[in-house]
Parts: structure tokens; sequence; C-alpha cells
């Protein structure tokens, strides 16, 4: 599984901007230019999160991005689905569960037909749903905030560390 390049350039501009002082909005000629992508490019991936109210435009001579409301709220989990959409990352193919029986939960089985009840869920996919359950539950805890105050401490402890 890959994640788009659009999703990373959206986390990092998304850092930056947490990591700007409050109330100071960063251009999209500066974001780009320090992310070293397209600003046509990188508009296209802020007006998504700007669509769906993580950021927010600033119009005029100094106008650029903010984030619209606090880092602490802006998971990752939310940013990837904003950017790479909301739909599963797996979906069982429609095998013939009469003959596939083996990919199928067993609990179901008629005794008289060994046919198993429909709407059964596929194995494969219960293994696949739960690893992304998994994955979801760790960007869900992972906020844009918790990025910068990592960057804070390991630049103050290298800077505290110097001889």
């Amino acid at each position: 599984m890959q994640f788009s390049k659009s999703t990373g350039y959206a986390l990092h501009a998304l850092i930056q901007l947490a990591y700007a002082e409050r109330g100071h909005n960063v251009g999209i000629k500066e974001l780009a230019s320090s992310l070293g992508v397209p600003e046509s490019y990188l508009s296209k991936i802020m007006s998504k999160l700007r669509q769906d109210g993580i950021v927010r435009a600033v119009t005029g001579v100094s106008g650029g991005y903010e984030l619209a409301r606090e880092a602490d709220q802006i998971t990752f989990l939310e940013v990837i689905q904003v950017v790479e959409g909301r739909q599963h990352l797996y979906d069982c193919f429609n095998i013939d569960e009469q003959r596939h029986q083996l990919f199928f939960e067993a609990d179901e089985l008629d005794p008289d037909t060994a046919i198993r009840a429909p709407g059964k869920e596929c194995l494969v996919k219960k293994v696949m749903n739960g690893a992304e359950q998994q994955m979801h539950d760790y960007l869900q805890k992972h906020t844009i905030q918790w990025v910068v105050d990592m960057a804070l401490y390991s630049n103050s402890d290298a800077i505290n560390k110097k001889p």
C-alpha cells in the first residue's frame, strides 16, 4: 500500500502552517517553494483541504493559508481521507461462495445441505479490514500538532547537547 505524493504534500504543508506564528498565514508561493512542488499542484491540494474545513484561505495582498482549527484537532487520518478518499483499501472480489467455501466463515454451515448461509463475510476481507482498522486507529491518534511538538522537542534536544 502506498499513499500518493499529494497526501505527503498535504501533511507537510499543514505542518508548516501549524509551525507558523498564530495568525500568520503562509502564501501558496512560499508553501510550494518550501515543498519543491508546483504552485498549481499544491493549490489543488489546498483547495481540497479548504473544502473540508482543515485550512482557511486568506484573501488580499498578504493572503495565503492558515489552519482553520487547532493543529491538535487535525489528525493524519482525516487528511489522508480528504486527499485519498474514504473508500476501503480492500474489497473482496465476487468469488463463487459455493465452490470456495474455504474463504468464508464456517460458523453458519447448514448441516443438511453442507451449504453456507448467504451473507457471511469473506475471511480474506475480514483480515484486510482488521489491518485497515488498526492503521486507522494509529493515524487517528497522530495529529499535525504531534509532529510539530516532536520536531521542536528533537531540535531543542539537539541544541542542548551541543558542546
